[in-house]
């Protein structure tokens, strides 16, 4: 009778959430678009070659195929027969609409649109989740642990963090990324129940695959910037700007960290680049990585709301 009750329920609240899903990415994609500068943003790539603008889209795509890949590894902790055909438009999907529509939008509410549409038992959905998110942070925090703390990044003066501090946080990173490994391999209790999902410890080859991973998508976004900022910049002190950016974007919540990304990079690289050039490259990079990307998920999405019936797998429990 219960499990009649919370059924009905669901049934009945299930097309107003529907709606209102759909609302929602109406007015955030208005947003966004109003906070564009279009002109600036065609004008900008008018004036990079040809060659380069196909090289940091090459990278963009194998980027967004490396985090759809992360959901993979998700595959592993549920019992439902998904195909990586049916995975992977849902990762790369999920990771545009994150990149310029905040996390709860494509990391979490996108995922589980998609997902139970697939016929996946939320239960199920959380997993794949948490492993995606797990890996992306995971190869983040060991990548910026070596990058850190080998003093590739000399901070300016006047930041509240000095370049010996960084180094004490990359070295901090190292430790807490031998540490997961460490548990990975040898911790005895291996799950974990959290308002009924059970966690699961992966295996010590399932987490070197998510540092692998991980990492790898960090260093390409990395490598895109790369390709579109001045020749004279090094590939590793850009990497390091970027793995910055990346937390200052975390704590002050901007979608798409639209200013935030701008102002770390022009910051710390001014002194080795003009800002003009600099600001030219994050301009081209923002257009490529994030608004382009976003066009074609949703034209992606379109195409497996239309095909979910038939893509569709049979529910297990979670």
């Amino acid at each position: 009778m219960t499990t009649e009750t919370g059924g009905s329920r669901f049934k009945r609240w299930k097309k107003p959430l529907t709606i209102a899903f759909f609302l929602l990415l109406i007015v955030l994609f208005t947003m966004l678009a109003r906070r564009i500068d279009w002109s600036e943003v065609v004008q900008t790539l008018s004036e990079f070659k040809l060659r380069t603008l196909l090289i940091a889209s090459a990278l963009t795509l194998c980027s967004f195929i490396v985090y759809a890949c992360f959901d993979l590894i998700g595959r592993t902790y549920i019992r439902q027969p998904l195909r990586w055909k049916q995975i992977l438009p849902v990762g790369i999907i999920s990771y545009a609409f994150n990149l310029n529509l905040s996390a709860w939008v494509g990391g979490i509410a996108m995922r589980y649109r998609l997902y139970s549409r697939l016929g996946v038992s939320t239960g199920n959905i959380a997993k794949i989740l948490g492993l995606s998110l797990a890996t992306n942070w995971f190869g983040y925090m060991a990548l910026a642990g070596v990058v850190f703390s080998s003093g590739l990044v000399t901070l300016p003066p006047g930041w509240k963090l000095s370049s010996g501090a960084l180094q004490g946080v990359g070295v901090l990173l190292v430790l807490a990324s031998l540490g997961y490994l460490a548990a990975c391999r040898f911790s005895k209790k291996r799950a974990w129940s959290i308002r009924g999902i059970e966690i699961n410890l992966p295996s010590l080859r399932m987490a070197c695959l998510q540092l692998a991973l991980g990492a790898l998508n960090w260093s390409l976004m990395a490598a895109v910037i790369f390709t579109l900022l001045p020749s004279k910049l090094d590939y590793p002190l850009v990497l390091g700007v970027l793995l910055i950016s990346a937390i200052a974007g975390v704590v002050t919540h901007i979608p798409a960290g639209l200013g935030v990304l701008e102002a770390v990079f022009i910051a710390l690289l001014q002194h080795e680049a003009s800002r003009g050039s600099l600001l030219a490259g994050l301009i081209a990079y923002r257009a490529i990585y994030f608004i382009c990307p976003l066009l074609i998920a949703l034209v992606m999405y379109l195409g497996v709301e239309a095909k979910a019936k038939a893509l569709r797998v049979k529910k297990t429990p979670a």
